[in-house]
């Protein structure tokens, strides 16, 4: 909800924001907790960036939002979005993603010297459509004990 009422870009605020709930299962998934598949984005980049600087192009940048020049979060990724594209490229069919993780430590410290931030996030892209089991609308907090 968050996000939907505070959007990075702006200028793009949703006019009657809303929560849906998911019931997923991730499967083969590009789990970037995981040290392995960490691993395989720092090589994407590295291949990425050799293809874009031979075909002459210009590498992506992820910015921040026009306006929130000075953020330190960058939260329009473009170029992290072309290295995870290019993931894709280079497995091909011998590694199809079901679906992506990603953790995004976002905003400022909660306090001097802390490891913690007032946006952190954990974002999950689904690629297969088969890994939305159910959807629902989030129950109204209830009263407990």
């Amino acid at each position: 909800m968050d996000f939907a009422t505070n959007p990075p870009n702006r200028s793009k605020k949703i006019r009657i924001p809303s929560v849906l709930g998911a019931v997923l299962d991730l499967n083969n998934c590009l789990d970037l907790t995981d040290k392995k598949w960490i691993d395989l984005v720092k090589e994407s980049y590295k291949s990425f960036r050799e293809s874009t600087v031979l075909f002459g192009k210009e590498m992506p940048t992820n910015k921040n939002p026009p306006g929130d020049p000075y953020s330190m979060d960058r939260v329009i990724r473009e170029l992290d979005c072309a290295v995870i594209e290019n993931i894709h490229k280079i497995t091909g069919d011998t590694e199809s993603f079901d679906s992506i993780r990603g953790i995004f430590i976002e905003g400022k410290a909660l306090y001097d010297g802390a490891g913690f931030f007032e946006k952190t996030n954990i974002q999950i892209c689904i690629r297969n459509p088969n890994c939305i089991k159910g959807f629902f609308h989030p129950r109204q907090k209830v009263i407990w004990p």
